[in-house]
């Protein structure tokens, strides 16, 4: 399924706090956090010439957020990111005075931090985040986790310390649960999806993201003529997409953003021109994006400055893994996981549809720009989509030979 953007707002300028939040100074802001992280370190952008030769485009651009602080996902960004903001706030109010972000590891805002517990609900990734966060900083952290959620995605969050807590049900019944835990034991709820009276901290989470933007725009010769970028709630085709239009204004990119089609909330309420939850149906494989209501502040932002909506069936997203680990020869081999490659599978999916691609003017002069969202963050999945090891393939990697 495939829907342009006619929403009335599409063309008008971001809401003038979604500009702050996804700005330039908050970009900074993330890079300032990031500068205190002893595992930062920029993530690859790979280039792939013979898909791009395949698909009949100028070049295709993979920034691999597989390889972000150990997480292994882009949401490492997001929910540590609030959790230090958050801290810090809590400190500059105990201690008087501002605190900066330089100061995250002091004794004194350490000591003030393990006040806190942060509490969020998730499909695995920005539990992990949050907990990493919290742990970073010295506070605790309690992590609701709905019945989708593996097994080895929840021992992954435990292992920064965090106490689990299973909810039946969905994603959107344990982001309830956890909000209503939350307000009743004081906890600090750092969640990445928004609904009325709660937009602060997920935009501190979207506002994290943008730090991958700021890093591929300096690793790219060129911008980007187009974005495929997925969607659960929207928070990272948000921050991407807002971004990118205030960065670059008339000459952004056209921005498509991708979604499973058995959780297509974004598509929805495109398709509708207001917010829609959708039926829970059959649960994707895309386990990451598996979300059926969107955020308020990403569909505020993407109402303005998404070009288009689309959906991907559950067996584009087990091709692009594939395809990812085998790559034709001159591609270099990435680890994607289950909804790692999801904007590379909508761009395959388009191209496959000639009226589409023309016009989205996806031609030889167009560069796309992809992120693979997440690696093997669960590797028994992975191997059992796959058919490898992800280790097996990353140390094929490392060693330049795949």
């Amino acid at each position: 399924m495939f829907h342009f953007n006619r929403h009335d707002d599409y063309g008008r300028p971001l809401d003038p706090a979604d500009a702050a939040m996804l700005g330039p100074e908050g970009l900074a802001k993330a890079e300032r956090f990031l500068a205190q992280r002893e595992d930062h370190a920029v993530t690859p952008m790979h280039t792939l010439p013979r898909l791009a030769a395949e698909l009949r485009v100028g070049a295709i651009h993979v920034k691999d957020e597989g390889q972000r602080l150990g997480l292994g996902s882009f949401k490492a960004l997001g929910g540590a990111y609030a959790v230090a903001c958050l801290a810090l706030d809590h400190a500059a109010a105990r201690l008087g005075r501002p605190v900066d972000m330089s100061e995250l590891t002091m004794p004194d805002v350490r000591a003030l931090a393990q006040d806190l517990t942060f509490a969020c609900a998730t499909d695995g990734n920005h539990g992990r985040s949050v907990a990493q966060g919290a742990a970073f900083v010295g506070a605790k952290s309690k992590i609701f986790i709905h019945s989708g959620v593996s097994d080895g995605r929840a021992a992954a969050i435990a292992g920064f310390g965090a106490e689990i807590i299973r909810v039946t049900g969905t994603y959107d019944d344990s982001v309830a649960e956890a909000a209503r835990v939350a307000d009743e034991k004081g906890w600090a709820i750092v969640s990445d999806t928004s609904w009325p009276g709660y937009e602060h901290i997920p935009g501190l989470v979207a506002q994290g993201y943008t730090a991958l933007v700021g890093e591929a725009l300096r690793q790219l010769a060129e911008p980007p003529t187009h974005v495929f970028v997925q969607a659960g709630v929207g928070g990272i085709a948000a921050a991407v997409a807002g971004h990118l239009a205030l960065r670059f204004g008339a000459q952004r990119p056209k921005v498509i953003v991708v979604e499973p089609a058995r959780a297509a909330c974004l598509y929805a309420t495109a398709a509708a021109g207001h917010l829609v939850k959708v039926p829970h149906g059959e649960p994707t494989v895309m386990a990451m994006l598996e979300c059926y209501e969107p955020s308020r502040i990403a569909w505020r932002v993407l109402a303005r400055v998404a070009d288009c909506f689309m959906t991907v069936e559950e067996e584009d997203a087990v091709d692009i893994m594939n395809r990812l680990a085998r790559p034709l020869a001159g591609d270099p081999a990435i680890v994607a996981g289950e909804s790692g490659g999801v904007g590379l599978a909508g761009l395959i999916r388009v191209m496959r549809d000639p009226s589409i691609a023309a016009q989205l003017q996806l031609d030889r002069n167009a560069r796309i720009f992809v992120i693979n969202t997440e690696g093997a963050t669960d590797p028994m999945v992975y191997r059992t989509l796959v058919g490898k090891d992800p280790q097996e393939i990353a140390a094929t990697i490392a060693r330049g030979t795949a």
